[in-house]
């Protein structure tokens, strides 16, 4: 994981949220927002990213179910 994003999660007290997604959840923000080519789409992406957290109950803009941890 970037450090800026680490950070990020950590500054907004999402990082138990993102560690509590499937596996292939927290892959795909990572790779989606390596993915951008400019610094802005970056940016967008990682707000989307920390908006979705914090939101919970979305991925990628879809609706989405926590995973229950026993």
């Amino acid at each position: 994981m970037p450090a800026d994003i680490e950070n990020l999660l950590t500054a907004h007290g999402l990082m138990d949220d993102y560690n509590q997604r499937p596996r292939y959840q927290r892959n795909d923000y990572l790779g989606w927002v390596a993915r951008a080519k400019q610094p802005a789409t970056r940016q967008k992406r990682i707000n989307q990213m920390l908006d979705e957290l914090r939101a919970g109950g979305v991925y990628m803009n879809m609706e989405h179910a926590p995973s229950r941890k026993a």
